[in-house]
């Protein structure tokens, strides 16, 4: 059954359209995702499907009687209410249901109903019915199914009875998704659920979704949660939509897979024209050979031309770069505190020690302290306990997720060229232009960005001082998928150190080579990445299962992928190295070769062949250049080898 259908959907601002025949359907229990770069429209067509804004073109049709909830990006539930009532005004039937329930109970026990059998028949089939369907309801299990819900977006007993109006505005966005679940409708649309959720509850989120009665339709950047949740993706870019089967992932390979077959076709047709139109030209005025010339021209003429093929919209462009190495260590701190004061202590004893080029992810529930513990070491925020020693030559690169280090009153050009007076106006602009900030967009106010605008100049900023430790909080928070991997490949590539705190697992397991699991008892260290990190807290589980029960428990080993994971992560970088190291010895031995010969040239001119003198230097020129090619090529082959040996 088809829940809803889009058809030819166009939308346009001004004269420019945001997109247009946009075709979308959504099947009874589908799981389809809606992807594509910030500022694309997604939210915008969301809009239109749920008939908040009409579209400029184009019709949207809805299933019979399906019932539609929608959550917009980053809304919030606003009620008077606390949060256990709050919830239970969805059920708000059942217990009219059970309210009549009741005084149908009190009235069959009344005598005078009793004495008349036939009313009393009449009353009792009725209360039959209203609790066989109060029963077919969840009528006895409603209240359980609340608290199941309100525990998994991390809110337990003692939150039941706080008024939501008190609480945070990511507490209130939780309840608002908690509420829409609850409401169990035929289709729920959800723009950007994941936003405000730790892992534990974006884990408990996907398991709820995969085993959702309705449909789901889902705009996220969360490349992991897509992955889990969908099985169909629409990719709305090139101002329209395609549809594609599979998860996120299935729809990557599918989306390269085609583009490669569009420009081989493209290519396969042009090169057929060239062919066509060159006979064309040379043949055209010769007698002999008109008619094959009309012929062809003709062929031309009626031929299908097909489109040159138009790559991924433009993204990001940047890598990181050091301008100086640290010491070995790079960050200690031992046994200390964050909080607000010695009463609200978040998180105690924290050990932390990175090492240079590792990468090391903080993860832990919301509130804990995570971000807290960074502007401690930072120096912004000081520990309630210990302190932050920083190794030799550490240069820091921050990354602030509120964005409070972003001057509001001042332009885009303004925030980067004060920091880098020295730098030519067009140097700005093009590292700009790098970042999709063009033409007038520099001009820009800080103010009027998006969260993705700004999400973008940081990047700008962190890109540009050349630090060799970044420290990075939320980094993927408001970048679009395509931006958010260009970030993943620069940070593979950065030589320097990391330490992030992130709740994007897709980005976490690229980036970390540790985690540092942050809890309100302090820090435990796992060694490898985020996978490695799931498999041993779930073995962490069982184990603690099997004590609490008091049997044994045949524990299961890490997957060989988890045990492989840092020595994969430490294989790649170094496999870039010598990548990169191949390359320059290759530039290095063509310029040698190049030397030598320019040299063996000068040495057969007439005036050198009668000066011995200046022929011996230039001999032994020519030695020594020939000395240091054997040298590189030495080299060349180690590495080579190196690689080889990596590869294989």
């Amino acid at each position: 059954m088809i829940l809803l259908q889009a058809q030819n959907i166009t939308r346009r601002f001004g004269g420019e359209v945001l997109f247009e025949h946009v075709h979308l359907e959504v099947q009874s229990k589908a799981r389809v995702a809606l992807v594509g770069r910030n500022g694309i429209g997604k939210s915008t067509l969301l809009k239109i499907l749920v008939d908040e804004n009409p579209p400029d073109v184009g019709q949207v049709i809805y299933g019979k009687n399906a019932s539609i909830g929608y959550l917009p990006q980053n809304s919030g539930l606003d009620s008077q209410k606390t949060v256990f009532d709050e919830m239970l005004t969805v059920f708000k039937s059942l217990q009219d249901m059970e309210q009549k329930m009741h005084e149908l109970e009190a009235k069959l026990g009344d005598p005078d109903l009793i004495a008349n059998d036939e009313a009393y028949q009449a009353t009792l089939k009725h209360y039959d019915q209203l609790q066989h369907d109060f029963s077919d309801q969840n009528g006895y299990g409603y209240q359980a199914e609340i608290r199941t819900v309100l525990h998994g977006f991390g809110f337990g007993e003692d939150y039941f009875e706080r008024p939501i109006n008190a609480l945070s505005g990511g507490q209130r966005s939780r309840l608002a998704i908690a509420r829409l679940l609850l409401e169990k409708h035929d289709l729920l649309i959800l723009d950007e659920p994941t936003n405000h959720l730790d892992i534990d509850t974006m884990t408990w989120l996907e398991d709820y979704l995969q085993n959702y009665s309705g449909a789901l339709l889902i705009v996220s950047h969360d490349q992991y949660f897509l992955d889990k949740v969908t099985t169909e993706v629409y990719d709305m870019s090139q101002h329209t939509t395609t549809h594609y089967r599979g998860n996120y992932t299935a729809y990557r390979e599918q989306k390269a897979a085609n583009l490669a077959s569009a420009w081989k076709a493209y290519e396969k047709q042009q090169a057929e024209i060239n062919k066509l139109e060159d006979f064309v030209n040379k043949n055209l005025v010769r007698a002999s050979t008109t008619k094959r010339a009309q012929s062809r021209r003709k062929q031309l003429e009626k031929m299908d031309r097909l489109e040159k093929p138009i790559n991924d919209n433009k993204t990001v462009r940047f890598h990181f770069s050091e301008d100086k190495q640290s010491g070995n260590q790079v960050l200690d701190v031992n046994d200390a505190a964050v909080g607000y004061s010695a009463d609200q202590v978040l998180s105690e004893p924290i050990n932390l020690h990175v090492k240079r080029q590792e990468a090391v992810a903080i993860t832990g529930p919301n509130g804990v302290g995570k971000s807290t513990l960074l502007k401690s070491i930072l120096g912004m925020i000081p520990f309630l306990k210990g302190s932050a020693q920083l190794g030799t030559g550490v240069d820091i690169g921050y990354y602030d997720q509120e964005q409070a280090t972003l001057n509001r009153k001042k332009t885009v050009l303004a925030e980067i060229w004060d920091e880098h007076p020295l730098l030519p106006e067009g140097d700005i602009r093009q590292i700009l232009g790098s970042f999709l900030f063009t033409g007038n967009d520099v001009e820009k106010s800080v103010a009027a960005l998006s969260g993705g605008e700004k999400a973008q100049l940081m990047l700008v900023k962190l890109a540009m001082n050349h630090n060799n430790f970044l420290i990075l909080d939320e980094p993927t928070n408001h970048l679009d998928i395509d931006s958010k991997e260009v970030l993943e490949s620069a940070l593979i590539d950065f030589d320097g150190t990391i330490l992030f705190v992130s709740h994007d697992r897709y980005f976490m397991n690229r980036i970390a080579t540790k985690v540092i699991e942050l809890s309100d008892q302090g820090t435990k260290l796992y060694l490898g990445g985020y996978d490695y990190y799931v498999d041993k807290k779930a073995e962490e589980t069982a184990i603690a299962a099997a004590k609490a029960a008091e049997q044994p428990i045949e524990v299961a080993q890490p997957s060989t992928s988890a045990q492989s994971y840092q020595d994969s992560k430490a294989t790649q970088k170094q496999q870039r190295k010598l990548q990169r190291d191949i390359a320059a010895l290759e530039d290095q031995l063509s310029a040698l070769e190049q030397q030598s010969h320019d040299l063996q040239v000068q040495m057969t001119q007439p005036d050198t062949l009668q000066d011995p003198a200046a022929l011996t230097d230039l001999q032994k020129q020519v030695d020594a250049v020939d000395a240091e090619q054997a040298a590189v090529e030495a080299q060349w082959e180690a590495q080579s080898l190196a690689l080889e040996e990596l590869e294989s």
